[in-house]
């Protein structure tokens, strides 16, 4: 049974690089805010809410943690399998969706938008995750693990590559800006938006985490492995401030399980040890330096001495 550390600082966040020292606060322990989900995905925040979403992906539905009250609520149900979440940079939910294969945008009144839901007159297999650039562009992730089976979506054959889109925040045109990945899942910018970072959750033999440039804000040039994870799975991730790369790692042996952070170099410099593998993770709170981790049936919550990346 999983407690609480009542030690300062809290063993489960390790220091492996003396860079890394810091950014852990030394009086934050980890914390677990809620528990009981089936599989845990796409947490955002919304700060003039203040509160969390995420979504539980098998009990089809969005839910919602708020920061005054500490209660857990459903903020939608059926979400249509909605797995990866971001805000838009007029602070609208946007949300992959297993179930409706589609990327769609929840709107001032509550009214849902579709964004992408085929590219050259295919449907598009399971979107899974999402960020928003600066300038309004959508960019998100197509593998078919939404529709390998009927726990996380409909079963369906794939019809589209395994690739990465960009949707123009002016004119909705959608683009591929990397092609058959091999099983494109986690991505987000670095905080100048010259680099986006990739996981190839189904690169062999071991899981990848590549890295681009980005060309003129709109095209990806010059792949190339950035991370290579070895017996680790990453998943989801975000950069704070400093260009750090914080991910939601796992899978392989309880002690992978949690979040690892690499920082502009590659250089492995810290970990944060979880009873569950992490699947995807944001920073939130009022000054952006909470880490919210979505992790297997929990979500759990540290304060670092950073902040997140705009956009995250």
């Amino acid at each position: 049974m999983w407690q609480q550390s009542t030690r300062y600082p809290d063993p489960a966040v390790e220091v492996i690089d003396p860079s890394f020292a810091q950014y852990r606060v030394f009086s934050a322990a980890v914390e677990r805010l809620a528990t009981g989900f089936r599989w845990c995905e796409g947490p955002v925040w919304f700060g003039d809410q203040r509160s969390l979403l995420w979504s539980d992906i098998p009990n089809n539905r969005i839910m919602r943690w708020d920061e005054e009250t500490g209660a857990t609520s459903v903020f939608r149900k059926p979400s249509d399998h909605a797995n990866g979440n971001t805000r838009d940079r007029q602070g609208r939910l946007v949300t992959c969706e297993h179930g409706g294969r589609r990327v769609t945008r929840t709107e001032y009144d509550g009214s849902i938008t579709v964004i992408a839901d085929s590219y050259q007159g295919k449907p598009l297999n399971s979107p899974n995750d999402v960020v928003v650039k600066s300038d309004g562009s959508i960019w998100f992730t197509d593998p078919p693990f939404g529709i390998l089976g009927n726990y996380e979506g409909h079963k369906a054959k794939p019809e589209s590559g395994q690739n990465v889109y960009r949707v123009d925040g002016a004119s909705g045109e959608i683009t591929a800006v990397a092609t058959d990945v091999d099983g494109p899942n986690g991505l987000c910018f670095s905080p100048d938006e010259n680099k986006l970072y990739l996981v190839a959750s189904r690169a062999t033999p071991n899981r990848l985490i590549y890295v681009y440039d980005v060309v003129d804000g709109r095209t990806l040039a010059n792949g190339r492995v950035f991370i290579d994870a070895g017996p680790g799975t990453p998943d989801g991730f975000r950069c704070d401030i400093d260009g750090n790369l914080w991910c939601g790692w796992g899978m392989g042996s309880d002690e992978l399980d949690g979040v690892v952070i690499y920082n502009p170099a590659g250089k492995l410099i810290g970990r944060i040890r979880l009873p569950e593998r992490c699947a995807n993770l944001c920073f939130g709170g009022l000054k952006r330096n909470r880490l919210f981790m979505a992790a297997s049936q929990s979500i759990y919550a540290l304060y670092v001495n950073t902040q997140g990346a705009p956009g995250g």
